[in-house]
């Protein structure tokens, strides 16, 4: 029988990717997404991919989406934590609003979804986790004060959440991908985006079918012995 698995953030950019190469490789998928009502029905419509929509920073929205894909496909047993924003500003002039929808959505919802698919997982003595950081949560940003935070904790709860999980066969890792193409990347400025491209050693920006093949690494059954660990997909451009 197929695993079952949730992306947060799944229908479009490197979730769309990851959404869409499980599916590939015979997972139920569900894809999460925040907003954009088109934007998920053309995903769906295209991939045959079904698309779930709840804020992944509000717990109680969380607890009732991961119910509604458990009726409907069954327990969660891979789970992708992939939906993530950005409030860019230097420090001085960030307001506390930006600050914390960041926290709340990149880091905070790495808890809200471990916490209401974590019963499950226990129960099934199986369970593969795979939080998206970021090379700017091992490097830092400026002007990101907040996103950088937000990613470094991803690390940091990826670490003591494998030790929890581990004795229940509960694999927690963490990918931090470098410059992606993507939406989010294309809306750096071009001469700002030129010069990232310059300090990475492949001399391109990463794919995110890319970041996806990693994701399914970590995600198979064979991949048991590998938790706590984080895979830098960066292109070189920041070895940690």
């Amino acid at each position: 029988m197929s695993r079952v698995a949730i992306v947060t953030g799944g229908t479009r950019g490197i979730g769309e990717a990851i959404s869409i190469m499980l599916k590939d490789k015979g997972y139920k998928v569900a894809a999460n997404y925040g907003g954009n009502d088109e934007r998920a029905k053309e995903f769906s419509d295209r991939t045959g991919i079904p698309a779930y929509k709840w804020d992944v920073s509000d717990f109680d929205a969380c607890a009732e989406g991961v119910a509604r894909v458990k009726a409907e496909l069954g327990p969660i047993e891979i789970l992708v934590n992939n939906a993530g924003i950005t409030r860019d500003g230097t420090l001085h002039r960030m307001s506390h609003e930006s600050w914390q929808k960041v926290i709340d959505t990149n880091l905070g919802s790495c808890f809200n979804m471990c916490r209401v698919t974590i019963d499950d997982m226990r129960a099934a003595k199986f369970g593969r986790v795979i939080n998206i950081g970021s090379i700017n949560g091992q490097a830092g940003q400026y002007g990101q004060v907040n996103y950088a935070a937000a990613k470094s904790g991803i690390h940091g709860f990826t670490k003591a959440m494998a030790q929890e999980g581990a004795a229940q066969g509960i694999t927690v890792n963490a990918i931090a991908p470098g410059y992606i193409d993507t939406d989010m990347v294309a809306a750096v400025p071009e001469n700002v985006l030129a010069k990232i491209v310059a300090g990475i050693p492949v001399g391109r920006l990463g794919k995110a079918s890319e970041i996806a093949r990693g994701v399914c690494f970590l995600a198979a059954d064979e991949a048991g012995f590998i938790t706590g660990s984080t895979l830098s997909i960066n292109g070189g451009q920041h070895m940690y």
